[in-house]
C-alpha cells in the first residue's frame, strides 16, 4: 500500500509538472524566444538546481561529514561542510534537521551507538555555533546499524564513520 500511494504521488508530480510552461504552447505568458522567466533560466523547483531545495542541500552543500577512526572531532573538510550547511540552514528557515550519527562495524552495538551520538551531538553543536537555532535540530544515533557501504574493508569503514544532515520542511517546534 505504500509503494503504491508512492507511486501515485510521483506520477501525479509528472503529470503536473508537465503542465507548467505556458510558453510551449504558446500561451499568453509566453515572452519572445522564452526568456525571462525562472523555469527558463535553468532553476526546475525543489531540483538540484534550486538553492532552496533539499536537492541542492544534498548534492551542492553536502549532507554528510566524515570522521577518523573512534573520533567524533570535526576535520577541517568536515568543518567547511558544516559551514555550507549552516549558511544554508539560516537562509531555508522552514526546514528542520535531523543530525543521524554513524559508525563503522568494528566494535560492540553499545560502542558504536555512543560514538554515534557523540558525532551528531558535535555536528549538532558545531551548527548552534554558527547560528542554527537549537531547536531545529535533532540528533539520533545509528551505530553501526545503517552502514553507507558494507565490506570489511577500510574503505567502507571510512565512508560508514559520519554525520548525516536530513532535511524536514515545516517542523519546528
Amino acid at each position: 500500500m505504500k509503494m503504491t500511494s508512492k507511486t501515485v504521488l510521483l506520477l501525479g508530480a509528472l503529470a503536473l509538472s508537465a503542465c507548467t510552461d505556458p510558453a510551449r504552447l504558446g500561451g499568453a505568458d509566453a515572452t519572445a524566444g522564452g526568456a525571462g522567466t525562472a523555469a527558463n533560466a535553468g532553476i526546475v523547483p525543489g531540483s538540484a538546481s534550486d538553492p532552496t531545495s533539499p536537492a541542492y542541500f544534498q548534492q551542492s552543500i553536502g549532507d554528510r561529514v566524515l570522521f577518523p577512526v573512534d573520533q567524533s572531532n570535526l576535520t577541517a573538510e568536515g568543518q567547511a561542510t558544516l559551514d555550507g550547511q549552516a549558511a544554508w540552514l539560516m537562509q531555508n528557515v522552514a526546514y528542520t534537521a535531523v543530525i543521524e550519527g554513524h559508525a563503522d562495524e568494528q566494535g560492540t552495538r553499545e560502542y558504536n551507538l555512543a560514538l554515534g551520538a557523540r558525532r551528531a551531538d558535535t555536528v549538532r553543536n558545531y551548527l548552534i555555533s554558527k547560528g542554527v537555532a537549537g531547536n531545529r535540530l535533532r540528533v539520533v544515533s545509528y551505530g553501526k546499524e545503517r552502514p553507507a557501504e558494507i565490506c570489511s574493508e577500510e574503505a567502507c569503514y571510512a565512508k560508514n564513520r559520519r554525520s548525516v544532515t536530513v532535511l524536514a520542511a515545516g517542523l519546528t517546534g
